[in-house]
């Protein structure tokens, strides 16, 4: 579909490409960050140092992690600053810096689009991107075992998917409240 003031469907796809990749980084750095680790005998061992047997639900590093410790983990930090860069994107799409590169550098070089996109989803995606990636960080800091990575692997699905694929996993679901009438206002039919 057209949208008379509508933005290059590229450039959303370019800034999930790098998004993703950053994603995929904080998924690592957080798999081996203290919201992952175990206390006593670390995220790999099936056997203490003690001999014993491994026992499910033990205790959790990022249990007894003080709140500084929690937020100096790399993996916390990254997705940080990830939230702030989806934040950017809501708040001011235009001056948001993926799309800035993409309009500067990579758009100049590309063919014209043969269809604009309304720009009402993709920064709805960022929404839900910020969304998913501030209750990950949010859980992390209150302690909750695998809630960075977990909001790290969920946001890099999302954005995967739109990278790979051209498939905007939050345009879909802003077209859906769309439909049902919980935001906007439905298209014209054409």
């Amino acid at each position: 579909m057209t949208h008379p003031t509508g933005i290059d469907p590229r450039g959303p796809r370019f800034a999930a490409t790098i998004t993703s990749a950053l994603l995929l980084v904080a998924l690592v750095l957080s798999l081996i960050g203290v919201s992952t680790a175990r206390a006593s005998a670390g995220w790999f061992a099936i056997m203490p140092s003690n001999g014993s047997t491994f026992t499910p639900g033990g205790t959790w590093a990022i249990q007894s992690a003080s709140v500084l410790k929690r937020i100096l983990d790399p993996g916390f930090l990254l997705l940080a600053i990830i939230a702030l860069l989806f934040l950017w994107g809501v708040i001011s799409p235009r001056t948001a810096p993926w799309g800035a590169i993409f309009r500067r550098f990579v758009r100049p070089r590309l063919a014209a689009p043969t269809e604009l996109e309304d720009p009402r989803p993709p920064r709805f995606a960022q929404g839900v991107g910020l969304a998913v990636v501030a209750i990950g960080l949010l859980l992390h800091l209150i302690g909750v075992p695998w809630a960075l990575p977990i909001a790290a692997g969920a946001a890099f699905i999302a954005a995967f998917l739109n990278a790979a694929f051209a498939f905007c996993l939050g345009c879909q679901i802003y077209l859906l409240l769309q439909r049902a009438g919980v935001i906007g206002r439905a298209a014209p039919a054409a």
